[in-house]
This record gives structure tokens, C-alpha cells and sequence, in this order.
């Protein structure tokens, strides 16, 4: 099988980053333009929520994305952790792969840190953008409590009470001109 863009596989990150701008950075791109803006760091902001929200939703669906016969890890990172493709085709969870999987989160906290910089100065989005990357970083930072193990019976997420909460935290800050976003921070 293959995504969209006729791949189930990448290489390296340089590769698995192109993917994750065609299918998250540019729907930010058209948010900012949709909802107007003025500060040019918004273009920046877009994009590296954009990454840092699918490498979440990659280390999330690592399991299910394997049930498809997809691997969106990238390829160069598995052989760096001597983690195999069958490994993850067959769910097997293991030091190595928690390993792996804490490489690539550590790229997605990067990514959250550089989408959060423009907002110090003050708000530059929509406070929808805002409330993505709140959930997704709270999604990152339970993965990462559960050293990446994704592959149980029951898929990792936030439930639906907790992203209420953080919604209403979001839109509560945006309201009220919090200028410091609520993720990406250590």
C-alpha cells in the first residue's frame, strides 16, 4: 500500500520532513492565509507546527500504520537503532525501538520549541493553531511517559475530557492575549 503521495517508505529525515510538509505544514500555510496575517513569522510558525504535529501523529500510529504495511519512520533511523522492518510490521516493542522513537520525538520537541518562538513576541495565529499544538504536545508528552509503546492492544491518545481541557486552556489564553504558547516548552 502507499500514502498519497505514492510512498510507504522513507528514507531519511530529509525525505519523511518533505512528506510532513505536504501533508501538515501546507495546511497551515493556507490557515495563515485564510485567516489573514501580517507578522512574516507566521509562515515559520506554520511550518514547524506542521512537522511537529505529523511526527507526533507518526510516533502515535506507528502500530496502525503497520497494520497497512507502512513504515513512516524513516528508514536510515531504523537501520541507526538496528531496528528491523519486520520489527514494526509485526509489533514488536523492544529497547531499540524506544530508542528510535525517542530520536524522532526529540526532533518533534524541536520543532514544537521552534513554532513556539514566534509566539513569546505575541499571538500570530488563528487561536485554532494554538489549540493543535496544545493537544499534540500533551499527545507527545503521554507517549513519551509510555516509552513509546504503542503497539498494545488499546492505541495511546488523550481521552476525550483532556482534550476538552486543554481546548478550553487554549482558547482561554487566546482570549485573554496570552502572548507564550503552551507547548514546546521544557
Amino acid at each position: 500500500m502507499r500514502d498519497g503521495f505514492g510512498k510507504n517508505r522513507y528514507e531519511d529525515f530529509e525525505a519523511l520532513e518533505q512528506y510532513c510538509h505536504h501533508v501538515a505544514s501546507v495546511v497551515g500555510l493556507l490557515s495563515i492565509e485564510i485567516f489573514g496575517y501580517k507578522n512574516p513569522a507566521c509562515r515559520d510558525y506554520a511550518v514547524h507546527l506542521g512537522q511537529a504535529l505529523q511526527l507526533t501523529n507518526i510516533l502515535r500510529d506507528v502500530k496502525t500504520d503497520a497494520e497497512r504495511g507502512r513504515i513512516y519512520l524513516p528508514l536510515s533511523e531504523l537501520k541507526k537503532f538496528n531496528v528491523t522492518e519486520d520489527e514494526i510490521l509485526s509489533g514488536q516493542y523492544s529497547e531499540r525501538y524506544l530508542t528510535l522513537a525517542a530520536s524522532v520525538a526529540a526532533r518533534a520537541r524541536n520543532f514544537y520549541r521552534l513554532a513556539a518562538k514566534p509566539c513569546l513576541r505575541r499571538p500570530v495565529l488563528h487561536g485554532r493553531c494554538r489549540t493543535d499544538g496544545s493537544v499534540y504536545w500533551r499527545l507527545l508528552q503521554k507517549l513519551e511517559a509510555n516509552r513509546f509503546n504503542v503497539f498494545g492492544a488499546q492505541p495511546l491518545k488523550l481521552s476525550k475530557p483532556h482534550k476538552f481541557a486543554l481546548i478550553f486552556q487554549s482558547w482561554l489564553r487566546f482570549i485573554f492575549g496570552a502572548t507564550a504558547s503552551n507547548y514546546g516548552n521544557v
